[in-house]
């Protein structure tokens, strides 16, 4: 899995890192989404697909 972040379309919702906190943070400044791990291990899979779903700005997309 890879996980794709799209900085631009993020409204610092936070969603992605309350659903997958070792893979998502978000910027102290802004609120933007930073990706702390591009290939997550398998086990965080769920988190990484459930972020994926609630993200309101649809910034995440999630490649196998």
């Amino acid at each position: 899995m890879k996980v794709v972040i799209e900085q631009d379309k993020c409204v610092a919702a936070g969603q992605c890192v309350a659903a997958a906190m070792d893979v998502f943070d978000q910027r102290e400044d802004d609120g933007i989404v930073v990706l702390l791990d591009e290939h997550p291990a398998p086990e965080l899979a769920d988190d990484v697909q459930q972020a994926a779903a609630v993200c309101p700005a649809l910034a995440i997309r999630i490649e196998e």
